[in-house]
């Protein structure tokens, strides 16, 4: 890009709306999140009684199954009368069964109390609706079904109040009718149940137990039942019942008046707030489900997909192809490009690096686009004829490689980063692929020289476990997406071809790749020819490093779009090489945080030990395939003991990235150049080491 072009991208700001957008809209993810595990999985809840320290008081025990008035021990009962039943059913609303219910008391003309879970009846507002419309009366069974009498004091409150609340917003009453959960008759209200019996009676509700199942229709009953095909039929034998000639609410039983109240305004609109909160969580867990599990099969894939291309890229090399062409070896003159910005930190160790090639025939062009340090100087004191430096006004990166383009000698070219060190090896092994008349350009294999700390591990982990694993196997795809410009070789006829290097994008080697593809030629990669690279060693460097590299990309991706529908080479690679980049470089790190959220729900409310479980198989199969492509390039295992602390810290900042460009892109942002501070590193600190023997693969 030239510096114009840069002066342009540097007028805008980056935006900053969308990261407060994000900061808000997490936490209320994660509480909506919370509140889901809360409710649905019962966090805090108390799901099994304390045993009873002491019985009911005796006037309790005596008393019929429906307090509506409680005095210390003291109680005012009521029960039904002759002939009476008054029916009732805990839990639900059923989405299956509380239908049922419904169709058959309307069979035969009859009534009932729902005691309804509030978190049920949040989920399903029509039933709630329906029950009251056909003459039902509804009554709290808490808002999760947890044991009161266990319950801490906060838990009790929010229990009950949290049902009212529902109520409100769904069909607008309040009740004045509580069941506790897990009792029955009223001598289960024993012990802590008893005190919690009390203190809801102190927040005016009447406490309704029931009959034992085999009282006598005759006597008047108080029947509870819960809602499952085994109530059904219940149901439907007592409904039969010649002994019983009424079957009715319980209000309507005891001769009480209506348990239904109506609520304020006010109260109606919080509790329609609370139901469109666990509406939303519960479509979110349930939208979210399937997406971490698209998520998660698509992560597989990309897996297990890159190893088994590897293993292919590794056989069409080593194992002799029935017709394969013989291809000559490649020993033409070579033309390296290095553009240069204040690089005086790595200008020496990169050229001297390039002047110790093996390859016989080879001059270094060092294009200084305006630095304002001592890289010229330090390049034109090389004292090698094979050097040339050509000075120009600061035009950026761009125009340096086209600057050296026009006056290359040779008809093979070689970009190359200005802190990049090359094996010996590294330039002939590079360019031998263009043997082959179809092949306009080469990839190279980079490594990372600055690895000692945990940032350049990461890294290290990254460049051979991504970059290179991903382009053995879109060579074998024949999509491969990007030439990296810290060690690239290309036809110069190929380069004129498509008109240079283009200025339209800050990833202007991943342009350059998809315009020669677009062109006819086919890109290939020679993992063979390793040059040494310095990364960022800060955060905020890498950070500004991959947020260039991502805006850029996604420029080259809008570019060449029209790609996908063309034919042959160009078709080819981009519907597979800018599928494969739109699926997992843009919306899978799109969707990772809210991915982390609802796996760190799952870890905490869902299942612990299944969704640890998990994680640590999907960790497996990466380490087992980072394992495999550190063996494919030389390296040592031992890096991969950093890995698992990839995950928590990197891999959220990689998707931070993708967030910032696509947001960026989409808003016409004009991204300014993020130049890293270079140290010179990537020749002291890279692991020398022998060359692998291996033979020179023909294509």
């Amino acid at each position: 890009m030239s510096r114009s072009a840069h002066r342009r991208h540097a007028r805008s700001r980056d935006p900053r709306g969308h990261w407060r957008l994000l900061a808000l809209s997490l936490p209320i993810v994660f509480a909506v999140l919370l509140f889901e595990g809360w409710t649905v999985h019962e966090v805090d809840a108390a799901k099994t009684r304390r045993p009873c320290t002491r019985p009911v008081p005796g006037s309790v025990s005596e008393s019929g199954p429906v307090l509506r008035g409680i005095d210390g021990d003291k109680v005012s009962s009521a029960a039904a009368p002759a002939r009476t039943v008054a029916l009732t059913y805990d839990g639900g609303p059923d989405p299956e069964w509380t239908p049922r219910l419904l169709d058959l008391l309307r069979e035969h003309h009859a009534h009932a109390t729902f005691f309804v879970f509030g978190s049920q009846a949040a989920r399903h507002p029509d039933l709630v609706r329906r029950i009251l419309a056909e003459g039902h009366e509804i009554g709290s069974n808490t808002y999760t079904g947890a044991d009161l009498g266990s319950s801490s004091r906060v838990r009790f409150a929010v229990e009950l109040g949290l049902t009212q609340k529902t109520l409100a917003g769904t069909v607008g009453i309040r009740t004045d009718l509580l069941r506790m959960p897990m009792t029955t008759e009223v001598d289960t209200l024993c012990g802590a149940e008893w005190q919690a019996a009390r203190k809801a009676a102190s927040d005016g509700y009447t406490l309704v137990a029931a009959d034992r199942p085999g009282r006598d229709p005759a006597h008047g009953q108080i029947r509870q039942f819960s809602q499952t095909e085994l109530a059904y039929d219940e149901t439907k034998r007592l409904l039969d019942d010649p002994r019983a000639d009424r079957f009715t609410t319980v209000t309507d039983a005891v001769g009480m008046p209506p348990a239904d109240t109506p609520v304020s305004t006010a109260e109606r609109w919080q509790g329609k707030a609370l139901n469109w909160t666990v509406l939303a969580g519960s479509t979110f867990t349930h939208l979210m489900t399937w997406v971490l599990g698209v998520a998660g099969a698509l992560g597989l894939l990309r897996l297990l997909s890159l190893t088994f291309f590897a293993r292919a890229h590794v056989r069409r090399l080593t194992r002799p192809r029935p017709g394969a062409p013989w291809l000559r070896e490649v020993d033409a003159p070579v033309t390296v490009l290095v553009p240069a910005y204040n690089e005086e930190a790595g200008i020496e160790s990169t050229v001297r690096s390039l002047l110790a090639s093996t390859h016989p025939y080879l001059e270094v062009l060092v294009i200084d686009d305006g630095s304002t340090d001592r890289t010229a100087d330090l390049a034109t004191w090389i004292d090698d004829p094979r050097v040339r430096v050509i000075r120009q006004p600061n035009s950026g990166k761009a125009a340096a490689l086209n600057t050296g383009l026009a006056h290359a000698s040779h008809d093979i070219v070689v970009m190359v980063d200005a802190d990049t060190v090359f094996e010996p090896d590294a330039l002939h092994r590079l360019v031998q692929p263009l043997a082959h008349p179809a092949v306009g350009a080469v990839s190279g294999n980079t490594k990372v020289g600055n690895r000692r700390g945990l940032l350049g591990r990461w890294q290290h982990l990254e460049y051979v476990f991504g970059f290179n694993l991903d382009r053995r196997m879109f060579e074998v795809l024949e999509c491969m997406p990007t030439v990296p410009g810290a060690i690239g070789a290309f036809r110069r006829d190929a380069l004129m071809g498509v008109g240079g290097v283009s200025e339209d994008t800050l990833a202007e080697d991943t342009d350059l790749t998809m315009a020669l593809w677009r062109a006819g030629w086919r890109v290939v990669y020679e993992e063979s020819a390793v040059a040494w690279t310095e990364v960022p060693t800060t955060l905020r460097q890498l950070w500004r490093q991959r947020y260039r590299w991502c805006y850029g990309t996604l420029q080259a991706m809008w570019k060449h779009r029209r790609a996908v529908v063309e034919v042959g080479a160009a078709g080819r690679f981009a519907r597979r090489g800018l599928s494969y980049l739109a699926v997992f470089q843009v919306v899978l790190p799109l969707l990772a945080p809210v991915v982390d959220l609802f796996a760190l729900y799952g870890a905490l409310f869902a299942d612990p030990v299944q969704a640890t479980g998990v994680w640590l198989a999907f960790l497996g199969v990466q380490l087992v395939c980072a394992g495999y492509a550190l063996r494919l390039d030389g390296e040592r295992l031992w890096a991969l003991w950093s890995m698992p602390f990839q995950l928590f810290v990197y891999r959220q900042l990689m998707y931070l990235v993708v967030i910032q460009s696509v947001v960026a892109l989409l808003l016409g942002t004009r991204l300014k150049w993020h130049r890293m501070q270079r140290s010179g590193t990537a020749a002291t600190q890279q692991l020398r080491r022998p060359a692998p023997e291996r033979q020179l693969s023909s294509r």
